[in-house]
């Protein structure tokens, strides 16, 4: 069972920065795709960025293109996500989630159902 683990959450002004990171046990982690996804009450949730396997390839949802990246380290099996400029409309709580689907692995993903490891979520809020 791959385990993951968020950290990084916490509450800021808008405007502000904010970093996460989720480390994993996936092993070898190059086989699985990573992406960071988020739920704000009462939403479904949705994908915010994510790679393939070596973090060459990287998409974004639009509301966060140009203000969050998401990255890898491979040789710490972890992932990151790196917040700017956040508003109060990106206040949710954040999961990490990892997929070894072949195609994910490869080009990357942004469909819920094709991540089937999740962390338990970290808390970010943004007032403004």
């Amino acid at each position: 069972q791959v385990q993951l683990v968020e950290s990084g959450g916490g509450s800021v002004q808008a405007g502000s920065s904010l970093s996460l990171s989720c480390t994993t046990s996936a092993h070898p982690f190059t086989h699985y795709a990573m992406a960071w996804f988020r739920q704000a009450p009462g939403k479904e949730r949705e994908f915010v960025g994510g790679l393939n396997w070596d973090g060459g390839k990287r998409s974004y949802a639009d509301p966060v293109k140009g203000r969050f990246i998401a990255s890898r380290d491979n040789d710490k099996n972890t992932v990151y996500l790196q917040m700017s400029s956040l508003k109060p409309e990106d206040a949710a709580v954040y999961y990490c989630a990892a997929s070894s689907d072949y195609s994910c692995v490869w080009d990357g993903c942004q469909a819920t159902n094709l991540y089937h490891f999740w962390g338990q979520g970290t808390q970010v809020t943004v007032s403004s």
